[in-house]
């Protein structure tokens, strides 16, 4: 604990650096899976190219993808933006399916009320079928999260700060103290993040707890 308290500054600076580089990814995977969960929900074609280029995105290691990311958009090796896209990548992928579910289990008797009621196919999405989608892209959302927390160490290795840098460092100098500040710094802020989105989705979905 002398340790923690003694380095408190270093621990807040990587926890400000691993939940930007955590959180990012997981918005700018949200807005780019969105339109293509939609497209997967109402093409068959679609979703089967879709469904398995995410799949086989999500089978990439991290570390690899990371590593090669310089030679294919110029990047610096050391560049943060390395494993933000590369986190992004393996959000769209877990997403896609996810939003395409949640999409594809509306009911049609709810979008065709909405399109006698004179609601276009983008009012229509916006208004109703996206808002019933709500808790299963949640919980898509909180599993992205917690894999982005979790894979952001790998950044580490490379030299990108977040709280791998505590495992690097600890295994280096053998510093049993240091690798567990990191392991458990990684496991309070995946659960605070998980709480965060859970609060979220029940603050955006107030009709989910109608008559409990």
């Amino acid at each position: 604990m002398t340790w923690v308290f003694d380095h408190l500054g270093l621990l807040g600076d990587l926890t400000v650096t691993h939940v930007y580089l955590s959180v990012l990814p997981v918005v700018l995977g949200l807005i780019i899976a969105i339109p293509l969960g939609w497209a997967a929900s109402r093409w068959r074609p679609a979703r089967a190219f879709l469904l398995t280029v995410s799949g086989l995105l999500y089978t990439i290691p991290s570390l690899a993808l990371i590593v090669i990311l310089p030679a294919i958009i110029s990047t610096k090796t050391l560049d943060p933006l390395n494993v933000i896209i590369t986190l992004t990548v393996y959000t769209i992928a877990l997403l896609v399916r996810s939003i395409a579910d949640a999409l594809s289990a509306v009911p049609p008797t709810i979008v065709a009320a909405a399109t006698a009621i004179g609601y276009r196919p983008f009012k229509r999405f916006v208004g109703v079928e996206f808002p019933l989608a709500i808790p299963v892209v949640v919980a898509g959302l909180r599993v992205a999260m917690v894999s982005n927390i979790s894979l952001v160490s790998v950044g580490a290795l490379i030299g990108i700060a977040g709280y791998g840098q505590l495992f690097t460092n600890g295994f280096q100098l053998q510093f049993v103290t240091e690798i567990v500040t990191g392991i458990v710094a990684t496991l309070l802020l995946a659960l605070v993040a998980d709480l965060v989105l859970q609060l979220i989705g029940r603050l955006v979905t107030p009709w989910t707890r109608v008559g409990r």
